[in-house]
């Protein structure tokens, strides 16, 4: 049996796959290379594609003896959810119905979806758990939880089951140095600051400083992509052992501001980036952090990257590499 990784040469799916070949999974992915790049895929078959494409999906599926999805593909820049609502219905919400409509019909048993802690909106106090009300303030956000809504309907009516994991705001790069966000005019902070950093931005922007946070600049709870990975990986394990649907947030359970992120790349590079304060931008709240036990309980997930310093360096690692092998970028 195999497992199908949508979004796989993106950032985040590039990750889970490469944990998952190391372990010597046998996988196959699907991506449809508008933001992901096939230098980032290191292990399994890739298949250029989209999930909307239900012909290619079917077939994938059938072909490749698809036990388990790992559904990543998906838009998530949450300003341009805002002024362009439908393209992130269609690809979010109606492309991974597509996806699961076919999933049924192939008897896949086992799904993990990448979800968001944007299905929250603006939770009280800024701190977000899994049984916080959902209520998202940007199309990118209620794309994600209809699909969530989706897939618990189907479970409920079906032998599928189901991992959601909301993540909150991933940063930093594989510490072995060989793959990473390798998305052009990518808007995730700490990839904008460590660009400006080695001088591919002349500088950074700062959204807001007039929130009621302790420097006036948003707070996020920042989780190292590795250890996000790792958290997909136990899903897997959890699934395959007979665990029931589950939702859980992947975060750290405390955050830093934009000011705070940004003087960490200032001391760990050596020089100060230059940066200009404007609005805030549409659909941000002003603190987003986790409450993260249930994951560790549920999926005895141990983080080993919670520090600020090392999510900063392997994002700094990560852009010096991309100046010294632009092809990386390319498809």
């Amino acid at each position: 049996m195999s497992i199908l990784i949508t979004g796989g040469a993106g950032y985040i799916g590039s990750h889970v796959a490469r944990q998952l070949g190391e372990r010597q999974e046998k996988i196959v992915i699907l991506d449809n290379l508008s933001t992901g790049f096939r230098s980032a895929v290191l292990h399994g078959e890739l298949i250029v594609g989209d999930t909307g494409d239900r012909e290619l999906v079917a077939r994938v599926l059938r072909e490749h003896d698809i036990d388990t999805v790992m559904h990543f593909a998906a838009h998530t820049i949450v300003p341009e959810s805002v002024s362009d609502p439908l393209k992130y219905y269609g690809n979010n919400t109606c492309s991974t119905r597509n996806l699961l409509q076919c999933s049924q019909q192939a008897g896949v048993q086992h799904f993990v979806f990448s979800s968001t802690a944007a299905v929250y909106g603006i939770p009280e106090g800024g701190i977000a758990a899994e049984d916080s009300p959902t209520q998202p303030i940007n199309p990118y956000g209620t794309s994600k939880l209809m699909s969530e809504w989706m897939l618990r309907d189907l479970a409920a009516a079906s032998t599928l089951r189901h991992v959601v994991l909301r993540y909150f705001n991933v940063a930093g790069s594989d510490p072995g140095g060989r793959i990473g966000q390798s998305t052009l005019k990518a808007t995730l902070l700490t990839k904008v600051a460590c660009e400006a950093a080695v001088g591919k931005r002349a500088h950074i922007s700062i959204f807001g400083t007039d929130y009621d946070t302790p420097d006036g600049t948003g707070v996020r709870d920042y989780i190292h992509v590795e250890d996000l990975a790792a958290a997909h990986v136990k899903a897997l394990d959890y699934l395959r052992a007979g665990g029931a649907p589950v939702t859980l947030n992947c975060g750290y359970g405390h955050g830093y501001s934009v000011r705070e992120l940004i003087a960490t790349v200032d001391r760990l590079n050596g020089t100060p980036l230059k940066t200009l304060e404007e609005p805030r931008r549409a659909g941000d709240p002003p603190t987003l952090i986790a409450r993260a036990q249930r994951v560790r309980e549920v999926l005895g997930w141990i983080p080993r990257h919670d520090d600020l310093d090392t999510i900063v360096r392997s994002q700094l690692a990560w852009e010096r590499r991309l100046l010294e092998t632009p092809e990386l970028q390319k498809n």
